[in-house]
């Protein structure tokens, strides 16, 4: 199965499962947990079901296009089924069937493993799903987002596409991986990997980047101030990313790591703690949508 053909028939599938399918956010980040579609959706009492690609940055993990398994970018599925609905195992399953994977005839496992984003003040109760000893999902169910409770439990399923593609066209290195008939992985992306990998670990400007970091922060409590919340996100996200590059840089300190997360955690909180006060004085309009139909 050809790459971008995994891709449809996974936003095919849960979109006839009464997920909303929506295109990737156009802002930097590490995880599609980050997009305001899941970190944003999951709080409050409202219901919602959206699938999304959702490209993820990792300087850290960036090796110049030359390690088979780790890149800068990967490409995760997210999907998230608020409130979680009682058969959601026996629908990631079927997910599986519809990509050609029979869980009869595999060895699937849900492996416990929590789940934690200390730059988002996130974390929930979940498992790594593995495939015959390779893990491909990461199932969890949201306790908190921005450091307050979840009203509504959450089901995310985070689907690792290129450990999935590797897996269903038996290559070993991603940047084998065929995204169709004609074109490689590799061919779309690995002068991109060589590049970040450069500027992540040799060229970014460390006084810049702790100046843009600085900036990004000022920004954010000055809309957020105005009770512009996805804007003030925007620039969330943008110290996040930014946030990356220094690590990968090398130009972080143990102390100042943690300070750094702390700041980026405290913006969070007041976007979690903005939006669903805006959300309220709304009256909370999704709770009157059926939202999600179990089959």
């Amino acid at each position: 199965m050809f790459f971008q053909d995994l891709m449809l028939k996974l936003l095919s599938y849960w979109g006839e499962k009464d997920c909303i399918i929506m295109e990737p956010y156009d802002v930097e980040k590490g995880a599609g947990t980050m997009n305001p579609h899941t970190f944003l959706r999951a709080l409050g009492p409202e219901p919602w079901r959206v699938v999304y690609v959702e490209p993820s940055r990792r300087p850290a993990d960036a090796r110049y296009g030359e390690n088979p398994n780790r890149v800068y970018q990967h490409h995760q599925l997210q999907v998230i089924l608020k409130p979680s609905p009682e058969n959601v195992q026996d629908l990631y399953l079927d997910s599986l069937k519809a990509i050609g994977i029979d869980p009869i005839k595999h060895d699937i496992r849900f492996v416990e493993d929590n789940w934690e984003a200390p730059t988002l003040g996130a974390w929930g109760l979940g498992w790594e799903v593995w495939l015959d000893g390779m893990e491909i999902t990461q199932f969890t169910y949201f306790q908190q987002v921005g450091s307050i409770n979840c009203e509504l439990e959450s089901a995310e399923l985070t689907y690792g596409l290129e450990r999935i593609a590797m897996y269903l066209q038996d290559v070993d290195n991603i940047f084998d991986i065929k995204w169709n008939r004609n074109i490689t992985y590799g061919e779309v992306f690995n002068k991109a990997e060589y590049e970040h990998s450069v500027y992540s670990f040799e060229k970014a400007d460390i006084n810049t980047l702790k100046g843009l970091f600085n900036t990004y922060e000022n920004e954010a409590y000055k809309t957020l101030d105005s009770s512009l919340v996805l804007p003030g996100y925007d620039y969330v996200l943008k110290c996040s990313h930014t946030f990356n590059v220094l690590d990968a840089r090398g130009a972080i300190s143990v102390s100042e790591r943690t300070n750094y997360i702390g700041r980026v955690r405290n913006l969070a909180r007041i976007v979690a703690s903005k939006y669903l006060e805006q959300r309220k004085d709304m009256g909370f309009p999704l709770l009157d949508k059926e939202v999600g139909i179990d089959e």
